[in-house]
């Protein structure tokens, strides 16, 4: 049951998204205990039961699967101060010692406890969330395929039977070399070559189809990829109070991977198709996994390539649409500097891929021009509207050109 409207708040970090969690029975009475959503923190609150200050009844290790902030939080046991508490994965370490057991490099409790620390330590290091929890899942995954953690050799070993694409063999190395960098140790990492692809293009009659062919909440998300160029994640972590609807405007302050804020003028048939939406959460596209909405989009995708009996369709992901709005906008405007701070680009390198694709899809047919010679603003006004492009200005005459 969340208790907002109390107007009650988290001891730890003053978020009021708190829930009840149960009843803790103690000597004074019982005592009414809560949990927060935004950092999980888990206490009980004074008004109620007229106790001590706030009392963390009880805090563990605990993986939140759609938080504001997707890692592991080192929640703690039985202490007034979080600074104070012990970690669950230590108590349980010396408890174990106590009572003499053993324990070696690749047990599974204490490779659980490592892949805690793991993401502790990333986290302390200032790695977005997003690539603590990829890197998480890469030595996880190594470790679950057989892998010792602590012997590369075996790591290699498992590494080279999977069918992975370079790209996420790639993932991987560097998933592992950084965690033997948090242990202090090192490995001769094996080669892995990754080659960059040609992105695929569609055309923006197929794109439409697959907008049309969509339900109404994955077809404004579509649309709002199509028109701004957003990455999934940074879409799917959009808020009402990003959008202004008056002057049709989209502010994206929450970038990934390192990119530039960025702020977009979009149509009025996306306000419109946004304006539909429910209001009814914080985010305009729920609080859900990304992977959720991608499976629903997979499903339209599959019947709508059967149904227009277009293949090609079954090729444009999420991630298409960047594609096709960087090559278009270049085309467009012809100014590389533009595209690159539309997508926010850190550096232009990552942006001459359009430059290619542009040139290649666009190519020129005929080597045939049809030339003006104006001299006038309003003659040179309507060419340059109708397609002609500036070549030259001589004894006040300004010669254009356009291929036939």
């Amino acid at each position: 049951m969340m208790v907002e409207d109390r107007g009650l708040q988290c001891p730890l970090c003053g978020a009021q998204r708190v829930w009840k969690d149960g009843i803790r029975h103690a000597n004074e009475g019982d005592v009414q205990r809560y949990l927060c959503r935004d950092c999980g923190y888990r206490f009980s609150e004074t008004r109620l039961n007229s106790s001590d200050p706030p009392e963390h009844v009880e805090n563990i290790h605990s993986i939140r699967f759609y938080p504001k902030v997707a890692l592991l939080y080192d929640r703690q046991v039985g202490a007034t101060e979080p600074k104070a508490a012990k970690n669950l994965v230590e108590v349980e370490t010396r408890q174990e010692q106590a009572a003499g057991a053993t324990s070696t490099p690749n047990d599974p409790a204490t490779t659980r406890g490592k892949l805690v620390e793991y993401t502790w330590w990333m986290n302390k290091q200032g790695y977005a969330r997003e690539s603590i929890r990829g890197y998480l899942s890469c030595v996880r995954t190594l470790w679950k395929r057989g892998a010792n953690l602590y012997d590369p050799e075996t790591v290699k070993d498992v590494i080279a039977r999977q069918k992975w694409s370079a790209n996420r063999k790639r993932n991987v190395i560097n998933a592992y070399s950084l965690f033997l960098k948090m242990e202090g140790l090192t490995w001769d990492k094996p080669k892995c070559r990754v080659t960059r692809k040609i992105p695929f293009i569609p055309t923006e009659e197929e794109l439409d189809a697959l907008i049309a062919g969509c339900g109404r909440k994955t077809a404004t998300f579509l649309q709002l990829l199509k028109e701004t160029a957003m990455r999934s994640g940074e879409a799917k972590r959009l808020c009402w109070t990003d959008l202004d609807f008056e002057r049709q405007l989209i502010t994206l302050n929450d970038p990934e991977k390192g990119s530039n804020p960025r702020v977009w003028k979009v149509s009025a048939k996306l306000v419109g198709m946004l304006n539909a939406l429910p209001k009814n959460r914080l985010r305009v596209f729920g609080t859900g996994p990304i992977n959720s909405q991608k499976t629903t989009f997979y499903r339209a995708r599959k019947r709508l390539a059967a149904k227009l009996q277009n293949p090609r369709l079954l090729r444009i992901s999420f991630h298409t649409f960047r594609h096709w709005k960087a090559t278009m906008l270049y085309h467009k405007t012809k100014d590389p500097y533009y595209v690159k701070e539309f997508l926010g680009h850190k550096s232009l390198k990552s942006t001459e891929i359009y430059i290619t694709i542009e040139r290649t899809i666009f190519e020129p047919t005929s080597d045939e021009f049809t030339v003006r010679v104006v001299d006038n603003p309003d003659a040179l006004k309507a060419l340059l509207e109708v397609g002609f492009e500036y070549v030259c200005e001589q004894d006040a005459l300004v010669f254009l050109r356009k291929r036939k």
